[in-house]
């Protein structure tokens, strides 16, 4: 019986996961020479980019795909252009959609694990590029690659089909040589599918974006070649002596091969030569204590592997990856992960990201004491991993696995009895649940270890990789063991991770996902716990934060099964976009008219969408420096050190003191040579200053920067910092203080202090100052100085002000629902006295309160005019059966005129601090323009606040 579609598609087939893929290697580049392969430069090797320009045109369905676009008579010259690689939706075609979890199309996983993604509302975008080959390639085999493609994609050579692949931030590679012409043009197209059944378990938290977004290659290989190579280096048992496995896969008959193993500065180190016999032939290199590679001490060999037509270069890091007694280890050291996560993205090109910005980033890392990546959440471009070995970090390698909105369909499902269910409780059980969609089905086994396979094979042999990631957020089921047990068997080297198998009975470690301190103590503490615990995700940075970050980097250190942590995220993702009346800012879930979305939940990064630091960046340096003051005089510091493996010889230290309205120079501290990471050291203070010498508070400050330039940061870059308190605040009152701090403010009051009422308006005259009162409201609703009103509005209590991201979920929500932000105070009366000193009180007694509730707070506002100046005293009584747990904010809120355009204070800065965000600035006398004060928060809320102020003087 006829039907249309007349067979099942591909991408929306579980049984295919590929057609004509070659197998998965590691990533690699083929060269004419040791010269060109040691560079490591792509641009001189036997490829050809094929990146750039590309006709392009969308359809909305795949069966709307234009018929015959793959022949090379086909006329695309009226498609548009499309720069490969890039995402289609940033570039004019469709419109780009964040969810955090939910699934963008209907969810249609029947029970036996066969999927069905609908052909409509399944864009499919068509691509078309023509090429020459050299002539020098004749003779050659030749592979078409491509490095990522989102979701999945058809791919056809000069008319024939090539093959098909899916899973989207993995490599595809093909052989086309039988389909090239040597001496003609050459035309290669595409059909790539906005989504496919791979799209179920690509769920990550991200814009949905699609096409052809990482490099495009035409590599040209030998008949006979090196076609895979993997990597195993081993250490003896003090760590010192090394073996080098070397297995190398080729394709051909006994092809002679030529290994080198150079050092450093690429010289030779060992060689040997074989004959290679297909499909695997193995080696071992015995080197004698060789540079450890660590991600502080980024230590690379090379691997040139040769036969008389190709030449290969691996890099190669020495170290040793373990668990001993429960604690995590490289090179027989423990380390912990003061790690960041970082999605792919850039504020234009979305997960298409340059080289250059990519690399910036990484800097910017290294320069804020990260010394960890996890790759959340699949395998990053390949680039990444070779900076990653080149600056040295720590990586988590994660595969291209999620399958987060499986959990919110099993939640609606549960209906109003899943309001008894709270916290970790709640998600326990709806994880639970939603593994047998795909995660405990027998169905979706192959299409998991693919994942496994492609993200292992590809990364195998850098150093920076000391973990592989089954996936995130994708529940736990049969199918991660299946991953686990393939990666074992393949490479034993390295542990494995994976946050949703809660108790770790498949993988090496146990890993969590915001976790309170307490928590983690818990497991430390517990006899029974043998396995190190790394928090995949914590301090959650979205918007106004993070904040008590210092509690867990110190409970990490404590504790030897506590792997350390990696903040969530790296960047806001923030799309750059022009509005109807021409003003570019960073959008998120919704600007785009997208359905459904998750808002501005992608703007959870330690950077702005432009990759600038938020202040959060700030303080996580702070918390993660590796090396601390922990006490000290002024005389001496105690510091320790918190490398994994370096001691303080790289850094200097300076000293000068910093007080109220003073500064005092200082010099240079010398530190003690070898100190070694976890000791503890006394730095001595040559000319110490005595602190009962100091005219006023004051502070001894210490700066460690690099005594000499690394390839990641110049020689003085500040790597850590401290202060100790030497002379304590001791508050002040006098009025001599009072006129010389508040001069724009003071009043010269004379005595008496006239009082006069009129019109119900209450008026209290200085000598140059006039304060009134409105005595229907209790305001203070003038202040005269000079002809005038430096108040544009009262000053008045307030308990509530912007909500933060991390509030939302948290207080917010109450705060919001008791509505604190409604309150307003309503007059019960106002009366004033002459006190024996002679000075003039106004007590204003208020109910403060919101509409619909009964909760309220009363209040007496008093307000003391003397020779001192002017003096506020607030108390009040909270009330009611419905009174908020907790107020946002306690404090008096008006407004000064715009003459007052700038601010000087002493106390922390020079940026914005709060009680659980504040480590990271330094007390010290500090001025800034009121518009610098503002932290310009891409989702408008609370911000600009300094704290521990000891004064401030507006100008």
């Amino acid at each position: 019986m006829p039907s249309f579609p007349a067979t099942q598609p591909d991408w929306n087939n579980l049984r295919v996961l590929q057609r004509n893929r070659l197998s998965h290697r590691a990533s690699f580049f083929s060269y004419r020479n040791e010269e060109d392969a040691l560079t490591y430069d792509e641009t001189l090797s036997t490829a050809i980019s094929l990146n750039g320009t590309w006709k392009f045109k969308l359809v909305d369905n795949p069966l709307n795909a234009p018929d015959d676009f793959q022949l090379p008579s086909f006329d695309s010259t009226a498609w548009a252009n499309i720069v490969v690689p890039g995402m289609w939706q940033l570039q004019g075609f469709g419109r780009p959609q964040y969810t955090n979890t939910v699934f963008p199309f209907p969810v249609s996983v029947e029970p036996d694990g066969t999927p069905s993604i609908p052909y409509e509302g399944n864009h499919v975008g068509n691509y078309i590029r023509n090429f020459s080959v050299p002539s020098e390639w004749e003779g050659s085999s030749v592979r078409l690659r491509f490095e990522g493609v989102d979701s999945a994609f058809h791919v056809f050579c000069n008319g024939k089909e090539v093959g098909y692949s899916q899973g989207s931030r993995n490599p595809s590679e093909f052989d086309v040589t039988s389909l090239l012409q040597i001496n003609n043009e050459n035309t290669i197209a595409l059909r790539v599918y906005q989504f496919c059944d791979g799209s179920y378990i690509e769920d990550q938290d991200q814009w949905w974006l699609s096409g052809i977004f990482r490099d495009v290659w035409l590599i040209s290989f030998p008949v006979n070649h090196i076609a895979d190579i993997q990597l195993q280096t081993h250490l003896d048992e003090n760590y010192c002596d090394a073996t080098l496995a070397v297995e190398v896969n080729t394709f051909g008959s006994s092809i002679p091969l030529t290994i080198k193993l150079l050092n450093l500065s690429k010289s030779l180190v060992a060689t040997k030569e074989e004959s290679a016999i297909a499909p695997s032939t193995s080696f071992a290199f015995s080197v004698s204590n060789p540079l450890k590679w660590t991600a502080e001490t980024p230590h690379l060999y090379h691997l040139v592997v040769s036969t008389p037509q190709q030449t290969v270069a691996v890099r190669v890091g020495f170290r040793n990856i373990e668990i001993e007694h429960g604690v995590f280890m490289v090179n027989g050291r423990p380390i912990k992960f003061r790690g960041t996560n970082r999605h792919e993205h850039h504020p234009e090109f979305g997960r298409s990201v340059p080289h250059d910005f990519l690399r910036a980033d990484l800097l910017l890392m290294k320069k804020h004491n990260i010394n960890a990546i996890r790759t959340s959440h699949y395998p990053n471009h390949p680039r990444l991993y070779h900076l990653a070995d080149e600056l040295g970090f720590w990586v988590i390698d994660e595969a291209d696995l999620e399958a987060h909105g499986f959990a919110d369909i099993e939640e609606a499902a549960l209906g109003p009895d899943k309001d008894a269910l709270k916290g970790k409780e709640r998600q326990n059980y709806f994880y639970d649940l939603a593994a047998k969609w795909t995660t405990d089905n027998p169905a979706w086994k192959e299409a998991y270890v693919d994942r496994a396979r492609q993200l292992v094979s590809r990364d195998k042999n850098h150093p920076c990789v000391i973990l592989w990631s089954l996936g995130n957020e994708a529940f736990y089921g049969k199918n991660f063991q299946a991953m686990y047990d393939w990666i074992k068997a393949y490479d034993p080297t390295r542990l494995v991770h994976y946050e949703a198998d809660r108790k770790a009975q498949t993988v090496d470690v146990l890993s969590q996902m915001y976790s309170s301190v307490a928590t983690i103590i818990t497991y430390a503490e517990d006899p029974a716990s043998t396995k190190p615990l790394v928090l995949c995700e914590y301090i959650h940075a979205m918007g106004n934060g993070p904040g008590a970050i210092k509690e867990y980097i110190d409970a990490f250190y404590k504790y030897p099964l506590l792997m350390g942590g990696f903040v969530w995220e790296w960047a806001n993702h923030g799309l750059l976009t022009t509005n109807k009346e021409g003003k570019r800012y960073y959008a998120y879930g919704g600007d785009f008219c997208d359905e459904p979305n998750d808002g501005n939940f992608v703007m959870d990064g330690v950077l702005f969408s432009d990759h600038t630091p938020t202040p959060g960046l700030a303080e996580y340096k702070k918390a993660i420096e590796p090396v601390q003051v922990i006490g000290g005089s002024e005389k001496k510091i105690e510091i320790i050190n918190r490398y994994d493996f370096l001691t303080l010889d790289h850094l200097r230290c300076e000293w000068n003191i910093v007080g109220d309205g003073y500064v005092c120079p200082g010099g240079e501290v010398t530190i003690p040579l070898g100190i070694k990471p976890g000791q503890t050291a006394t730095l001595i203070i040559d000319n110490a200053v005595k602190s009962n010498s100091l005219p006023a508070e004051g502070f001894l400050t210490v700066r460690f920067s690099l005594k000499t330039a690394t390839s990641w940061a110049p020689a003085g870059h500040e790597v850590a910092n401290g202060q100790i308190l030497l002379k304590p605040h001791v508050p002040r009152s006098s009025s001599s203080y009072f006129s010389a701090m508040y001069k724009t403010v003071s009043s010269s009051l004379t005595y008496p202090f006239p009082v006069t009422e009129k019109d119900k308006m209450l008026s209290i005259k200085g000598k140059d100052s006039q304060w009134t009162f409105e005595m229907t409201s209790g305001h203070l609703v003038s202040w005269v100085k000079g002809g005038t009103n430096i108040l544009y509005s009262p000053p008045v209590m307030d308990f509530y002000r912007a909500l933060t991201d991390n509030d939302r979920p948290q207080d917010g929500m109450q705060w919001i629902a008791k509505r604190l932000h409604q309150t307003k105070d309503h007059l019960k009366s106002i009366s004033w006295k002459t006190t024996s000193k002679g000075d003039t009180e106004v007590s204003v007694v208020s109910r403060i309160a919101p509409p619909v509730f009964e909760w309220s707070v009363d209040t007496t506002t008093t307000y003391t005019f003397s020779s001192a100046g002017v003096q506020i005293k607030i108390h009040g009584i909270p009330q009611g059966i419905n009174l908020p747990d907790t107020f946002a904010r306690i404090g008096l809120t008006f407004h000064m005129p715009p003459e007052f355009g700038t601010v000087r204070w002493f106390g922390r800065g020079p940026g914005e601090s709060y009680r659980d965000k504040k480590l990271s600035q330094k007390f010290g006398t500090w001025e800034a323009t009121v518009d610098q004060l503002f932290t310009n928060y891409e989702f408008p809320q609370e911000g600009g606040n300094r704290t521990d102020v000891r004064w401030k003087l507006l100008c």
